[in-house]
């Protein structure tokens, strides 16, 4: 009993030595001190639980913290009455183990004890999991801060799964594993998917941390989910620990991007290429490869979540899917799988083009993300691309345009026509990129006319008549879908004057030049520099190009003012030559300041991932509740901003 205290108190210590070396506090921390106000706190008693041990955060009072270094290792005297009481307690759980519930207050998922110090310490010492302990738990202020929006999402977890041990250290996770369990957030599980949850998440947790998985700045359930991402919750349990390691081992990277804060590598400009008037002559170092040749040649699947007639997002991504057969002639096949609406036609598409021998797979949607990611995971010799933006995945690069900068000098030029300062703009879906082409919009109209407004409409929602709405608020310039859907030609797309006889006159267009974006990356991988070598550890790789490649453009009416065009034409070399951008100098949301006027300008990420809406917008952003169309909606719930998701 005694030497198991000293063995105890040596790494009491050597923790109190090692805190004190890297300019911590030695001691366990006190929930009474670490939150002052703690009295006024709200309290609610959740009664007997079985804690995870290793959630034992500190003490309730500073009464004990200096007789325990950090990890709640004894570090008093061995000759005191603490030490005695300690070896008690020590061969009380040898002999029969401790049955008394300790007392702890839960505060932001850890716990703090108030009753049973040595109790928790012994059986630290002693590496047992779990303790019992009677919890109450003492309710956060509100806070806009991102921790607390996290706990909200525990609270609604726990009142339907109580289940300390899952902890989350992003938004929306509680919700997501949810789903992959069947379940939801508003009602209590079933007895039988609950057991089924803690013991799928202890057997991955044993695995995970046996490979290492504890080194990685991610959660267990962090990890979990990525796993559930890629292989189905059923298959959990069913499976073998070598198959489970086998996988895990498989998708290391994905965990290693997620503990990364630069965890996807943005790529906003192609490298400079020697341009030959001659293709052949251009594509010479091409040619002299031996990995693609005309009798062998790159083999390229493209996954269509529509048709090219039904879809215009679908009939851009043709169009460079022709493309890159003109430009690069039988140095390059393709082929098409159209109507993959369902992960299960996604599937089958991929098995079909993994028997044509296929070299690269692109997905066109970010609602075809999950599916992709299995897929990469299933076939590591086929290279997979998705159009998306912000979903980083290690096994999957992503490409997307910088539209937002065609948007600001769309925004402009409506200003400039505009005479009473109305301006429309029909949006599809609330994701990552759409945000940012509304305020760019915005923000190229205020400089043109700082009385300009936008009025927000939003073609995913149901019960809305946005033409009637736009036409009643006195709205004339309309900015409407960047392409023709060719089953309905019309010209409610691009920007459009509406006559009052109701008749359309076509302003500009926004161009995605897919044809130019997909010759840029297929040039890549025909002249061998498209290597995982090539990207740092626990990275993705996401194009995101913009005017400066040429795969975004505007085109103008010939019948606009000169005034207008020269306006545009400045703009747009600005952009280009990257001394202007939307989002320089001082910015405003519809909530107030965003940025000051000698701040530095936003980030690429903060770019991307904007959720809020500039002050001249008149409208918010939906619900995915208030999301009419299935497709749309499934693109939200992978790729949506924040707000749209809640």
């Amino acid at each position: 009993m005694q030497e198991e205290y000293n063995k105890a108190k040596r790494l009491g210590e050597k923790q109190w030595h090692m805190a004190t070396r890297d300019g911590r506090y030695p001691y366990l921390p006190a929930l009474d001190v670490m939150v002052p106000d703690i009295n006024a706190l709200s309290e609610y008693p959740i009664g007997l639980v079985e804690i995870p041990i290793d959630m034992i955060a500190g003490t309730k009072t500073q009464g004990r913290q200096n007789a325990f270094s950090t990890g709640f290792m004894p570090i008093l005297s061995d000759k005191s009455e603490f030490a005695t009481k300690w070896g008690k307690l020590y061969t009380a759980q040898i002999e029969e183990g401790i049955r008394d519930p300790i007392k702890v207050y839960e505060y932001m998922q850890r716990f703090y004890v108030e009753e049973g110090n040595k109790r928790v310490s012994v059986l630290k010492y002693l590496g047992v999991p779990t303790i019992l302990g009677d919890v109450i738990r003492v309710k956060p202020a509100p806070s806009e801060d991102k921790e607390y929006r996290i706990y909200k999402e525990f609270e609604a977890f726990y009142d339907v799964a109580p289940i300390y041990a899952i902890t989350f250290s992003e938004e929306g996770r509680y919700r997501l594993l949810a789903e992959k369990f069947g379940q939801n957030l508003e009602d209590v599980w079933p007895v039988e998917v609950l057991e089924t949850l803690r013991s799928a998440y202890q057997y991955f947790s044993e695995i995970y941390l046996e490979k290492g998985g504890g080194h990685l700045d991610i959660t267990v359930a962090d990890a979990l989910l990525i796993y559930l991402n890629i292989y189905s919750a059923d298959s959990l349990l069913e499976e073998s620990r070598a198959v489970l390691k086998r996988r895990i081992e498989r998708i290391w990277n994905e965990f290693l991007v997620e503990t990364n804060a630069d965890s996807v590598a943005l790529i906003n400009t192609p490298e400079e290429k020697e341009k030959s008037k001659n293709l052949l002559t251009g594509l010479g170092d091409i040619l002299k490869k031996p990995d693609y040749t005309e009798d062998h040649p790159l083999k390229i699947g493209f996954i269509y979540e529509k048709t090219a007639e039904n879809s215009r997002w679908t009939y851009g991504h043709e169009l460079g899917r022709n493309h890159l057969e003109e430009i690069f002639g039988n140095l390059v096949r393709t082929v098409k799988y159209e109507n993959c609406m369902t992960e299960e036609d996604i599937k089958n598409a991929v098995e079909a083009a993994h028997a044509d021998a296929v070299d690269v797979i692109v997905t066109i949607s970010p609602s075809q993300m999950a599916e992709t990611l299995r897929a990469a995971i299933a076939y590591p010799d086929i290279r997979f691309l998705n159009c998306s933006i912000n979903l980083p995945h290690s096994a999957v690069r992503t490409y997307y345009g910088r539209m937002y900068e065609a948007k600001f000098l769309m925004g402009a030029l409506a200003a400039s026509v505009a005479e009473n300062h109305k301006i429309g703009y029909l949006a599809d879906q609330p994701i990552y990129g759409t945000i940012a082409g509304i305020n760019a919009f915005a923000i190229g109209a205020a400089l043109a006319d700082p009385f300009a407004r936008i009025y927000l409409a939003w073609d995913s929602t149901e019960n809305t008549d946005w033409r009637a709405e736009m036409w009643n608020a006195g709205v004339r310039i309309q900015s409407g879908p960047d392409l023709i859907k060719p089953e309905e030609a019309g010209r409610e797309y691009g920007l459009y004057r509406i006559g009052d006889d109701g008749s359309l006159f076509n302003l500009a267009m926004p161009v995605w030049d897919w044809g130019r974006y997909y010759e840029l990356i297929f040039e890549e991988i025909l002249k061998g520099s498209w290597s995982k070598k090539d990207v740092p550890g626990g990275q993705a790789v996401n194009y995101w190009y913009g005017m400066s490649s040429g795969v975004i453009d505007v085109i103008l009416s010939n019948k606009i003012s000169y005034y207008s065009k020269k306006l545009v034409g400045i703009l747009k070399r600005a952009i280009i030559a990257d001394t202007l951008s939307p989002f320089d100098g001082e910015l405003h949301a519809q909530g107030g300041l965003i940025k000051e006027a000698d701040s530095p300008r936003l980030t690429n990420e903060q770019i991307i991932t904007m959720d809020w809406l500039n002050d001249n917008v008149i409208g918010r952003m939906p619900k995915l509740g208030e999301i009419s169309d299935e497709t749309a909606k499934e693109t939200v719930k992978v790729s949506g901003v924040r707000e749209a998701k809640e």
